[in-house]
């Protein structure tokens, strides 16, 4: 496989990575309040729905961050990969 590939590969694979993720955490998050603080809560829940997902999405950014942090310390990104942005115009 060339570079071009494992750039294309590696960027679905993190883009799906992060969207399972975001999926997990919002799960766990509602299952929490659901079994845990539902109960002793009366009334309108309609904003905690935004909060969690919300929060659901911050979750995944700080665990995909925390991940993509350690492959970069394992991998050599420019042996493997393909810049994805690519200077057209030299500084002087």
């Amino acid at each position: 496989m060339n570079k071009k590939l494992n750039t294309l590969l590696f960027v679905l694979g993190a883009t799906l990575f992060n969207i399972i993720v975001t999926i997990i955490c919002f799960a766990v998050l509602l299952l929490i309040f659901i079994y845990l603080i539902l109960p002793y809560l009366s009334g309108n829940f309609s904003w905690v729905f935004t909060f969690i997902f919300l929060t659901a999405i911050v979750l995944s950014i700080v665990i995909y961050r925390v991940v993509l942090k350690f492959l970069i310390k394992k991998i050599d990104l420019e042996k493997y990969f393909d810049p994805v942005f690519v200077r057209k115009y030299k500084k002087k």
